[in-house]
């Protein structure tokens, strides 16, 4: 299907204007919230669409699908972000191709992703990510062992640690979205304040974009507000949701 042109760029401008007006609300700076274009399932060409409409930051959840991409659109200076859970078994790929990752949650998928960084590109920008809901389904670290795999994190030589990411639970109790979101801040300030320089908190979708930026959010990822609904299942999803990752 080929991209809707109008609707891709309208749809940035909308989403844009949303963060623009939250802010405005609660007092924040609006460049301070960092837009990401979460892209799954959509081909290169929408990607390109998104770019010449401005946006220049890009996040994909499944390795396979994005190295399709990537040299596709290798002519345009996007940034790569991986945002997905992370087999062991493709550290190696995920390191070589994204210049951020937000999915780490266990020290071993740390360690691979240093050792598999290449010395001659920058180091890997990174997040931990943080089980807010306590669902078995959802990976992440709990918030009270965010400290000791931040400790692992800085001690390795080819990543730098930026922050903290979370997927809160699918809900419409936004007073429990809120209070998902406002954990991952107070983890986040925890960090901070144990002397790790932090300046990233990674939340919020397009279901509950008001409420991330509301509790703190300095970069959100937005996907079905810029691209429209998800255009298809992909087999790596499909095997991850088998379990998981390992």
């Amino acid at each position: 299907m080929e991209p809707n042109r109008t609707t891709i760029a309208s749809g940035l401008e909308k989403v844009k204007t949303r963060i623009r007006e939250i802010a405005d609300k609660t007092g924040r700076q609006p460049e301070a919230i960092t837009l990401l274009a979460a892209s799954k399932t959509n081909p290169a060409e929408c990607l390109r669409e998104a770019f010449a409409a401005g946006q220049t930051i890009f996040g994909e959840n499944y390795l396979q699908e994005a190295l399709g991409k990537i040299p596709a659109l290798a002519d345009l200076p996007i940034e790569w972000h991986f945002i997905g859970p992370i087999q062991s078994n493709k550290t190696k790929r995920i390191a070589e191709n994204f210049s951020w990752v937000h999915s780490i949650d266990r020290k071993k998928i740390a360690d691979r992703l240093s050792k598999d960084r290449s010395e001659s590109l920058p180091p890997l920008q990174v997040c931990l990510q943080v089980n807010v809901s306590g669902e078995d389904s959802k990976s992440g670290v709990a918030p009270d062992e965010a400290a000791d795999l931040a400790a692992h994190i800085v001690g390795l030589p080819r990543l730098k640690l930026r922050g903290v990411m979370a997927i809160p639970e699918l809900t419409k109790a936004t007073a429990l979205q809120r209070s998902q979101f406002r954990m991952l801040k107070e983890t986040y300030d925890q960090l901070k304040q144990a002397g790790y320089e932090l300046d990233t908190i990674s939340m919020g979708m397009s279901e509950d974009l008001d409420i991330a930026i509301e509790e703190g959010a300095t970069l959100v990822r937005i996907g079905t507000a810029i691209f429209g609904p998800r255009r298809y299942a992909i087999p790596e999803e499909l095997a991850i949701q088998q379990g998981k990752p390992e």
